[in-house]
């Protein structure tokens, strides 16, 4: 499903025009994107669970000619699902 889909989708479940869903998809995703930015974790009743977490230094190799080399640390966005999609996925 694309974002297009998505919105056509929402709205009409929820009968208001494609426009303002478009709109409040928008304002939802950069509202999480400012969240994790901040630092801070977004639970979503029902959906799951977005974080940053540290990931440390390691080492690694170039697949294609075997050398070492070091991958330096950073971060990465998680998302955790909750209890009812993990059901959804097991069928």
């Amino acid at each position: 499903m694309k974002k297009n889909d998505l919105v056509t989708r929402v709205a009409r479940q929820s009968n208001v025009g494609r426009t303002e869903t478009a709109r409040t998809l928008k304002a939802l995703v950069g509202a999480i994107r400012e969240a994790l930015k901040n630092g801070d974790k977004v639970s979503l009743s029902g959906l799951g669970t977005f974080k940053i977490k540290a990931r440390k230094a390691r080492v690694g190799r170039n697949p294609q000619t075997g050398a070492v080399i070091s991958i330096p640390a950073g971060r990465k966005i998680s998302f955790k699902p909750s209890l009812s999609f993990k059901k959804l996925a097991k069928g």
